[in-house]
C-alpha cells in the first residue's frame, strides 16, 4: 500500500518542486494550489501525511488544520515562510505534528517527512494494538497469532480505528475516509460493517460510544 501525501502549496513553482523531490522518493502526492480544493480532497481520500502552507486562497492553513482534526490524527507539516512564534504556536495549538520555515532545504524536509510517517506507522510493515496486528500491505490482520479474515472495508475500517486510538471516530467520519466523500449511504453501512468486525474479533475490542460513533481503546483485553 503506498504512501499517499496531500501536499497544500499555493506558490506553484514551490508546490512542483516539492510535488516533483516527494515523487523521486516513491510517494504518491495530490498537489492543491488552495483552500478550498485541498479540504474537499481531503475528504475524498485517505492520506497518510499533509504538508500545508498557511496563506491559501480560499481556507488558510490554520483553517484547513481545524477542520482535517475534526475528522481524525493524519499527520500535518506546515510549511510556510512564516517564522514568528505566533503563527508557530497556534500551529501546534490547532494540533500540527511539525513546522518548517521558507526557504529550506528540501533534503531536510524529505527527512521530516520520513521522520513523521514513521512515528505515525505509516511506513510500518506492520502496526500493533495489544493482540492485534495489521499488515497495511497485504491488508491482512492477525489477532492472538491467528489470520482474521475481513473484507477490505473491513480491513480499512479497523486500520482507520487503529490509527486513531481513544480518539471517537463518528460514523459520518468512517464513512468519508473509507467510502468517500460523495459515497451515496448512510450510517448503518458502517454499523453493518462494525457488526461483522466484533464477529470475527475473538474479543469486542471496538465500543460504541452511544450517539456518537466508534473508538478503540488504549488498551486491547
Amino acid at each position: 500500500m503506498g504512501i499517499r501525501i496531500l501536499l497544500v502549496e499555493d506558490d506553484e513553482h514551490i508546490c512542483n518542486t516539492v510535488k516533483t523531490f516527494l515523487s523521486e522518493a516513491g510517494y504518491k502526492v495530490d498537489a492543491c494550489l488552495d483552500g478550498s480544493e485541498a479540504l474537499k480532497n481531503f475528504y475524498d481520500n485517505v492520506y497518510h501525511l499533509v504538508i500545508l502552507d498557511i496563506m491559501l486562497p480560499g481556507l488558510s492553513g490554520h483553517e484547513l488544520l481545524r477542520e482535517f482534526r475534526k475528522l481524525n490524527n493524519t499527520p500535518v507539516l506546515m510549511m510556510t515562510a512564516l517564522s514568528d512564534d505566533d503563527n508557530q504556536i497556534r500551529a501546534f495549538d490547532g494540533e500540527a505534528d511539525d513546522y518548517v520555515t521558507k526557504p529550506f532545504k528540501i533534503q531536510l524536509l524529505l527527512k521530516r517527512v520520513e521522520a513523521l510517517l514513521r512515528r505515525s506507522g505509516a511506513l510500518a510493515r506492520e502496526i500493533r494494538f495489544g493482540k492485534l496486528t495489521l499488515l497495511p500491505e497485504d491488508f491482512k490482520a492477525i489477532y492472538y497469532s491467528k489470520e482474521v479474515p475481513l473484507t477490505l472495508k473491513e480491513f480499512e475500517i479497523l486500520m482507520l480505528l487503529v490509527q486513531n486510538t481513544g480518539r471517537t471516530l463518528s460514523h459520518e467520519t468512517i464513512l468519508s475516509r473509507v467510502w468517500g466523500y460523495d459515497f451515496d449511504g448512510d450510517g448503518s453501512t458502517v454499523h453493518t460493517h462494525i457488526k461483522n468486525l466484533r464477529a470475527k474479533l475473538p474479543d469486542n475490542i471496538i465500543k460504541t460510544v452511544r450517539g456518537v460513533g466508534y473508538r478503540l481503546e488504549e488498551e486491547a483485553t
